[in-house]
């Protein structure tokens, strides 16, 4: 007889992004669309943000742990985006 093996999945959770991230994206996609005067990278930029945000929702334990806040129970995951780091 064989052994059978599950695969770990998690099940989508709901996020919910505080007042500072959406103060924090706009900031960015504000800095790319004006100050670097490309607004198609920031629309770009924005929806790559929403986009890693929507895979957390869907799979949280997707991403890896962060290492910058380590803690026993390993709580703490981050996803890359571009050159930003979403903590959650």
């Amino acid at each position: 007889m064989g052994t059978s093996s599950k695969a770990t999945t998690s099940r989508p959770r709901e996020v919910r992004i505080s007042s500072q991230a959406f103060h924090n994206i706009n900031e960015v996609t504000g800095y790319i669309a004006f100050v670097d005067q490309s607004p198609l990278n920031a629309i770009k930029v924005g929806d790559a943000l929403f986009e890693t945000i929507d895979r957390i929702e869907r799979n949280p334990l997707a991403f890896k742990e962060c290492r910058e806040l380590p803690t026993k129970s390993k709580m703490y995951r981050q996803a890359i985006c571009y050159s930003w780091i979403i903590i959650y």
